[in-house]
């Protein structure tokens, strides 16, 4: 197993490296963005209408943090069951999503798209959002505040801790 370093802007790059099993220090912009979130966007898609981030090259958590305390940058922040998206991450990997951030494994269709689009899913640990929210920088809602918790977020990443939950090649840590 491998540990890197890396900045979203250069996920694409680094995915043909990445294994199932290396350990991530991510840092730069990550978008939040679950089950509710998700559904507006594939409607704004099918309209053709703009969205609230470019989906190309994007990092997406799937996380809806708790409300920011006095004096930090965001509340608890820990990942969501991935598979919640999963009927909307095969087509957000087509059209460009570089990464994901969650829990838990994924379907076929999604680990199928990860390959074909050269995209990595990426596994934060549960059960541990007021730690990770220590490596969160910056939170600002973008799209969607009606939905709360669930709006769309812009973070900022700073050494975030990861692991390659499912890489390029379509290596898995749920097939262990």
């Amino acid at each position: 197993m491998a540990e890197y370093k890396i900045n979203t802007s250069k996920i694409k790059e680094f995915a043909e490296k990445l294994r199932a099993g290396d350990t991530v220090l991510l840092s730069g912009t990550v978008y939040t963005s679950r089950d509710a979130a998700h559904k507006r966007i594939k409607e704004l898609i099918d309209k053709g209408q703009p969205l609230p981030y470019d989906l190309n090259g994007a990092s997406i958590y799937y996380a809806g943090p708790t409300p920011t305390p006095e004096g930090l940058a965001i509340g608890s922040c820990g990942p969501t069951t991935s598979s919640r998206m999963d009927k909307f991450a095969p087509e957000f990997l087509d059209l460009g999503l570089a990464a994901m951030i969650g829990k838990g494994p994924r379907s076929k269709e999604v680990i199928d798209a990860i390959i074909r689009n050269g995209a990595v899913y990426f596994c934060a640990v549960g059960g541990a959002g007021a730690v990770a929210s220590k490596c969160i920088t910056s939170c600002e809602v973008i799209a969607f505040e009606d939905l709360g918790c669930e709006s769309v977020k812009r973070l900022e990443f700073k050494d975030f801790p990861l692991i390659v939950g499912i890489d390029c090649h379509g290596n898995s840590l749920f097939n262990i």
